[in-house]
């Protein structure tokens, strides 16, 4: 088993019907860009009807038809906020708990403590968060995951990985291993993935090979290390 091997987001989600939300951190190839990417899939009437909204800097997930919101509370957030010299995202409203903790000179991990895994029983699905830090022309990241203890929510499990940015190389962190019922939770640390040059190659690996019939929204952001220029591309199944 090759521990250093790098899949492509190809071959990490083709064959899953449901990989739930994912989060990608890492740097292109080339070494010149940080990378994030960000995905919603869906199986029920609620959670389909949503759409990304770009606000300045900030990605807004919002219900495409407000007639039919059912419950808000758990797919209604803000996944993506820039914090001073950070890059916060997240699959749920803890992006305002790292934010408004990192802000008050808290740490990434500490946020995270005051949080757990939602309250969707019987699936209690994770809640994964990521944050890069740049400094002096790269950055560094962490990722987290807050997972159910066991099948009945009793208590939360908390796992924090922290990565440089390092060339070509990224990081693949999803809520679900798969389609179940109840729906089986990510496994183990974040999936290495490589993180090609041009942001449209990353864009069209992760979209064209999602689950056609489950996915909802992709957004992808590049950021140059030297001039800090963004580049975002975002991709709503509903228009």
């Amino acid at each position: 088993m090759d521990i250093y091997k790098l899949n492509s987001m190809k071959d990490l989600v083709k064959d899953n019907p449901y990989v739930g939300r994912g989060i990608v951190i890492g740097k292109t190839v080339d070494g010149s860009k940080a990378a994030v990417a960000y995905f919603i899939m869906g199986r029920s009437e609620n959670s389909r009807n949503r759409v990304f909204i770009e606000n300045g800097e900030e990605v807004i997930i919002k219900p495409f038809d407000e007639s039919k919101v059912e419950d808000p509370s758990l797919i209604i957030y803000s996944p993506i906020k820039k914090l001073e010299n950070k890059l916060i995202v997240t699959n749920g409203d803890q992006t305002d708990t790292i934010y408004d903790y990192v802000k008050a000179g808290k740490t990434f991990e500490e946020s995270l403590e005051t949080r757990e895994f939602e309250p969707d029983v019987p699936n209690f699905t994770p809640r994964i968060s990521g944050m890069l830090t740049f400094s002096d022309g790269d950055f560094a990241y962490k990722m987290s995951i807050l997972k159910s203890t066991d099948a009945k929510g009793s208590g939360c499990n908390r796992y924090t990985f922290a990565y440089p940015g390092f060339d070509g190389l990224g990081h693949f962190i999803h809520t679900y291993a798969g389609d179940g019922n109840p729906l089986p939770t990510f496994q183990g640390e974040p999936e290495r993935v490589a993180i090609p040059e041009k942001i449209d190659a990353f864009v069209q690996d992760i979209w064209e090979n999602l689950n056609e019939e489950n996915k909802i929204s992709l957004y992808v952001r590049y950021i140059d290390l030297k001039t800090g220029t963004i580049e975002n591309r975002m991709i709503n199944k509903n228009k």
